[in-house]
């Protein structure tokens, strides 16, 4: 981790669906190089917050957004170009969503619609990302085949080779590994551990456990508010607040 060089500062981001609020006025910071595990029980707000960040709340009519979120110092509110924004800052979603392609197009797909056609040219970019993901070893003998005889976790890592093929600072894991089994959690662990050498992510995990074991900072948010924000270990080991404490500990949750 690269201390003390913010990579992403929160400012009283507040975000209502209609006329209900559910991220009342939170601020944190995200350093560089890490990273920083989301925790709460469903309803607080966790993957709304990751929504904020690279403006996919856009596309829900019914949300409104106040505060401010800055990315590498860029206001994302106030940026004119939201593509540019949405490759800076990539994102995985919960359950895995492979294209209908092999396993080489869906990872070369999003350089070739930004012009890139030479496989010479695409060629190091699918093996970069398939190493970055952890899947390179398990499938470079079969690029060819479809993307779906992949298994679950296999797909899942896909989804994170694609994500990274444009290479964004930031990346929003939303539970990327619900229903793996354990074996595919380790493994998609692994990588995180890897990627954060190179970007700044950004987990809602799936348990606590994982989060413990993965996080550099975790945040704590309970009802769209951010209860604690503090060093994983300390989180997990030393909460300050009750509810924090009551939470990590399976008291409630």
């Amino acid at each position: 981790m690269t201390a003390f060089v913010k990579e992403i500062e929160v400012e009283a981001l507040r975000l209502a669906y209609d006329s209900k609020e559910v991220l009342h006025g939170i601020t944190f910071d995200v350093f560089r190089n890490e990273i920083l595990a989301v925790i709460g029980p469903a309803q607080s707000g966790k993957t709304s917050m990751l929504r904020c960040l690279n403006r996919t709340i856009d596309f829900t009519a019914s949300a409104t957004v106040s505060g401010t979120v800055r990315v590498a110092g860029e206001d994302v509110r106030k940026t004119k170009d939201i593509f540019a924004l949405r490759r800076k800052i990539g994102m995985v979603a919960p359950l895995p969503t492979g294209l209908p392609l092999t396993i080489y197009e869906n990872v070369a797909f999003a350089p070739r619609c930004s012009g890139l056609s030479r496989k010479a040219d695409l060629d190091p970019i699918v093996e970069r990302c398939l190493r970055q993901a952890a899947l390179w070893d398990e499938v470079k003998d079969r690029l060819d085949d479809p993307a779906n005889a992949l298994s679950g976790g296999q797909q899942q890592r896909l989804c994170i080779a694609r994500s990274l093929a444009l290479e964004p600072e930031v990346l929003l894991l939303d539970e990327p590994t619900s229903g793996l089994d354990p074996i595919s959690t380790g493994k998609v662990e692994e990588s995180l551990l890897e990627l954060k050498k190179s970007l700044t992510v950004i987990i809602v995990p799936h348990s606590v456990q994982q989060a413990a074991r993965v996080s550099d900072y975790a945040a704590f948010f309970l009802l769209g508010e951010l209860v604690e924000y503090r060093e994983g270990h300390d989180m997990f080991t030393a909460p300050r607040d009750k509810r924090t404490e009551d939470y990590v500990t399976g008291r409630f949750g």
